[in-house]
């Protein structure tokens, strides 16, 4: 009988600190996949396989094995790209995937379609860019998001510093990665130590999240440990600390649910570090093994409740954490266009459709991007909305880059609704195996017809959150979307409406399991109703709750 609580430990605990036999499975000429156990480790290197769905029967027909690929995804803290990073990331899009590069609902590029060949190469040559792809997925502290938007200059550079701290802090420190990937010398006896991890990492993914009130653009609260800096007169006086926030769930299984964390008190800067290593310690101590679907924090703080949990950290810091210091979050969308810095340098947000940078007919992004990083002085923010800010921009450069900006159809942000420019969605199919329904496919179409609706009631320009998934995982964050779709089947989604544009309050389900047609039926009158009886200012999410309408919202 095995020792181990879930066939998923048992790879983590037999691995060697993540190396199992990815070595061996890369030479294997005879396949375009891994070895199963494998696929399970690879994710702590930042990569998943995968294979295009959208060809599975037909390659099943001609006796061929899936069309296998990878997915790769750099560990990039607090979304920070250099112009030379940004030209490496470019091509390896061209070279070596699909043509593409996507901005992540995590602050980071994602990789499509890379073959398994390929795949050493590519790593080698991010980190030769030094960047990294280390512990981007798997069981494990993953990329620290900070706020992205530089307008306080000083604010955004204490935010970032911190994410990059943290992610260094929390990196493993097995040295599989570099002899997998950077040929790096083979372990010669015993395997290193993890010392916070431990030779099984965690029992799921831990996300970590830092936010400058007032704007709350990492949705803090969805985060396992959401940092909010409190800043004073321009000086960092700490930060709040929040736990147990988490968007995955599954259909028909009331025990998994999405969960805002809790805050639990404040701490000053030079505490950080320790508290962010007590809250990982006793979610590897006391999380689920057993069951992965209730191996979530907020699922190991719902079970020991709260205040057990923050007195085990105490516990564990040999400090109390302060009391909570008031602070107000007013948004947690981007803002689009041109703004300037307190310290005269000009930021450009531009609205990237579902993150996904690409050069489809006479919209040349991946190349307009690429022409712009070639003159560019600055860096670039990538957003936990899937847009990008084009920072640092020196006021004699504005009409340059507007050109470029404008040549390459990258100026979206001046024609698009406001629905449409605050609307996420994740990959779903083709690509992804948990994929139910489409999201990043649908989204335009879907946009489309929502727009015309919004036409009809004169709301073109009122920001309305909306986020698809194409599964109840919810890498798109629906859960806080004043409007949001939860993929169920090919067609059909739950409707789900109600959240607030600040990021402290999750929706409710208002349909379950229906198509497009009844997904409109639903939203007509809502919005015909919102149209005439809000108040001033007042947004859908808010109107919804004040009017009463997700009282009985769940119709089958």
């Amino acid at each position: 009988m095995s020792s181990y609580p879930s066939d998923f430990e048992r790879v983590k605990g037999e691995s060697r600190n993540l190396r199992g036999t990815i070595a061996e499975s890369l030479r294997d000429p005879v396949t375009g996949a891994i070895a199963d156990d494998d696929t399970k480790l690879i994710k702590f290197h930042g990569s998943y396989q995968q294979d295009d769905r959208d060809l599975r029967e037909e390659r099943r027909r001609q006796k061929l094995e899936p069309a296998y690929s990878f997915m790769l995804r750099a560990r990039l803290p607090g979304g920070v790209v250099t112009p030379a990073q940004w030209l490496t990331f470019d091509a390896l899009a061209r070279d070596y995937a699909n043509g593409s590069l996507r901005i992540t609902s995590r602050q980071t590029f994602q990789w499509h379609g890379i073959i398994k060949r390929n795949l050493k190469a590519t790593i080698a040559a991010i980190d030769r860019a030094m960047a990294t792809t280390i512990a981007a997925c798997g069981d494990i502290a993953r990329n620290v998001v900070s706020t992205a938007q530089p307008i306080e200059p000083a604010a955004h550079t204490l935010a970032y510093s911190w994410a990059a701290r943290l992610s260094e802090h929390l990196e493993p420190k097995t040295r599989a990665y570099h002899e997998i990937w950077l040929d790096g010398e083979p372990l010669q006896g015993p395997v290193e130590h993890e010392p916070l991890y431990g030779p099984t990492y965690l029992p799921r993914k831990f996300k970590i999240g830092i936010a400058i009130p007032p704007l709350n653009d990492v949705d803090v609260f969805s985060q396992d440990l959401g940092i909010i800096a409190i800043i004073e007169h321009g000086e960092l006086l700490g930060f709040n600390i929040a736990i147990g926030g988490g968007m995955g769930a599954t259909h028909g299984d009331p025990s998994t649910y999405p969960r805002l964390g809790d805050v639990i008190g404040f701490v000053v800067p030079e505490q950080l570090l320790a508290v962010a290593e007590a809250v990982i310690a006793v979610q590897r101590d006391w999380g689920d093994r057993v069951e992965r679907k209730h191996a979530r924090l907020k699922y190991t703080i719902d079970h020991h409740g709260l205040p057990a949990f923050k007195a085990e950290v105490e516990s564990r810091l040999g400090f109390a954490l302060a009391p909570t210091r008031p602070y107000r979050f007013d948004h947690n969308g981007d803002r689009f266009g041109w703004a300037q810095g307190h310290d005269g340098r000009w930021h450009l947000t531009l609205h990237i459709d579902s993150g996904r940078l690409a050069d489809v007919g006479t919209q040349r992004w991946l190349s307009g991007l690429r022409e712009l990083a070639q003159i560019h002085a600055g860096d670039f923010r990538l957003t936990c909305n899937q847009n990008l800010i084009v920072a640092g921009v020196a006021a004699d450069q504005r009409d340059r880059i507007d050109a470029i900006v404008a040549d390459h159809e990258l100026d979206t942000y001046r024609r698009h609704s406001a629905v449409r420019l605050h609307a996420l969605a994740c990959v779903a199919l083709p690509t992804c195996g948990l994929a139910m329904a489409e999201a990043e496919r649908y989204l335009p179409d879907f946009v489309t017809r929502l727009d015309a609706l919004l036409d009809r009631y004169a709301l073109r320009n009122v920001p309305i959150h909306l986020r698809l998934s194409g599964c109840p995982n919810g890498c798109s964050r629906p859960y806080l979307g004043e409007i949001a779709l939860v993929g169920r089947a090919p067609g059909r989604y739950d409707l789900r409406l109600g959240a607030d544009i600040r990021g402290q309050r999750l929706n409710r389900i208002y349909r379950v399991n229906v198509d497009e047609a009844a997904i409109f039926d639903a939203l007509d009158p809502l919005l015909a109703n919102y149209a005439k009886e809000r108040s001033a200012h007042e947004d859908f999410g808010d109107f919804l709750h004040r009017t009463g309408v997700l009282l009985d919202a769940v119709v089958a």
